[in-house]
């Protein structure tokens, strides 16, 4: 094979291209700056959704089964309050040492039902006893002087009255002797000198009766006044006597009054001092009952009210009979007295469950009572959308509430639904957004 060179004409070598075979093509794609546009456009499309999607400050997802949703109705509000009440002994009377003293005999056991009057026990004091003796002789002295008193003021009136008895004899016999000698002494038959000498003793006898009865009228008024003083003196002296034994006879523990006695704990050979509580004697088979109410119904329940009361499957009638106004922990105390019958085998300190009816019933707009009242206090409620997919915060204004259903003023139409679970987690939002 044979090889033959071809000789370049040009002076200088030339490097080998393809450009005589490239070509000039158009460009189709899009310009840079619509490439920015388009992705302006599109950042913006994703910062409106999210803030469209998002939930704000003021809102926030709930899953709607977490909640209880109830509806606004037309219906009859019973206006009353349940209550849970428990027993206590209509009457209660303390027993207390009036006297301290030795125990020396127990003659009833705690629980046991006593009557009034009924011996309980028996104390010993001997200084009450010394005491008395000598209170009793003082008084003795004392009323053995003022009867003595009274026996010479006695005397006296009586001597009184026989001189003024004596005193009007005397003037009497000198007037029959003075009008006597008067016609005698006109006809000459007895001397003028006797004559007047019979004038002058009567009217001497006459003056004296006179004077007499005077000062018996003023010595009476003096002795009715210091024997009514002296009356008052043995009156008092004999009373203080008598508050002396009463105090001995303390020593005897009676019954105040008939009932059942309790915390009665004492044992022979004790100590007791004066005014030491000893127990009590409450009332038996009359009892009353105490409700703690809520401080919101405070100027609502008023004494006279009307209440049932549930025991043993059979209802009983009772009333208000006192308000205890003082308020603590949040709530007020009342007493309940039955009317009527009460139900039997009552036991203090157990609890009925009562019903105080506090008004008529009436037409109202109604929505079940929940737990929301407590943390909204019926100022506002979450009120669901039609669409059911949220909820927004609205005011209104409730009224009456009982134990099933909350009276609406204001704020709410029949057929809307309101949110009446609690609000916990969510009270400060304005708006949520429901998840089924």
């Amino acid at each position: 094979m044979s090889v033959i060179r071809i000789k370049s004409t040009d002076s200088e070598p030339r490097a080998e291209t393809g450009s005589g075979m490239d070509k000039v093509v158009a460009s189709t794609g899009l310009s840079q700056r619509t490439k920015i546009a388009i992705g302006a456009a599109a950042l913006l499309l994703l910062v409106l959704l999210f803030w469209w999607f998002a939930p704000t400050g003021a809102s926030q997802t709930v899953a709607a089964e977490r909640l209880t949703i109830s509806a606004v109705s037309k219906g009859t509000f019973d206006d009353f309050l349940p209550l849970r009440a428990r027993v206590e002994p209509l009457v209660t009377v303390y027993l207390d040492a009036v006297e301290g003293g030795r125990v020396e005999k127990i003659l009833v056991e705690d629980g046991a039902i006593v009557q009034q009057g009924q011996l309980l026990a028996v104390l010993s004091n001997s200084d009450l006893a010394l005491n008395l003796l000598a209170r009793q002789s003082d008084v003795s002295r004392e009323v053995n002087s003022m009867r003595s008193q009274e026996l010479a003021l006695a005397q006296t009136s009586i001597g009184d009255e026989r001189a003024v008895i004596d005193a009007q004899l005397a003037a009497d016999k000198a007037r029959r002797q003075y009008e006597m000698q008067k016609p005698l002494m006109e006809k000459g038959y007895v001397p003028a000198k006797v004559y007047n000498d019979s004038r002058d003793e009567y009217l001497s006898s006459q003056r004296r009766a006179e004077v007499l009865r005077r000062a018996r009228e003023v010595n009476r008024r003096l002795q009715t006044s210091q024997l009514a003083q002296l009356r008052a003196s043995n009156a008092s002296l004999s009373g203080s006597l008598d508050i002396a034994r009463s105090t001995l006879d303390a020593l005897n523990l009676r019954a105040p009054v008939s009932g059942q006695l309790t915390a009665f704990s004492i044992q022979v050979g004790q100590s007791l001092n004066r005014g030491e509580r000893l127990g009590q004697v409450d009332s038996a088979g009359r009892n009353k009952l105490v409700a703690s109410v809520d401080e919101f119904y405070l100027g609502r329940v008023q004494p006279g009210q009307s209440a049932t009361v549930e025991s043993g499957g059979k209802t009983y009638r009772a009333k208000v009979s006192k308000i205890y106004p003082q308020v603590k922990n949040g709530v007020f105390e009342a007493d309940l007295t039955f009317v009527g019958a009460e139900p039997p085998g009552l036991n203090r300190g157990q609890t009925l469950q009562t019903k105080l009816t506090l008004g008529d019933p009436a037409p109202a707009l109604l929505i079940p009572n929940g737990a929301f009242y407590n943390e909204t206090g019926g100022a506002w409620v979450f009120v669901v959308e039609p669409d059911g997919d949220g909820a927004v915060k609205r005011n209104v204004r409730l009224g009456r509430r009982n134990a099933d259903y909350i009276e609406v003023l204001e704020g709410l139409e029949p057929g809307e639904r309101v949110i009446t679970s609690p609000y916990t987690g969510f009270a400060d939002k304005d708006r949520l957004d429901l998840e089924t």
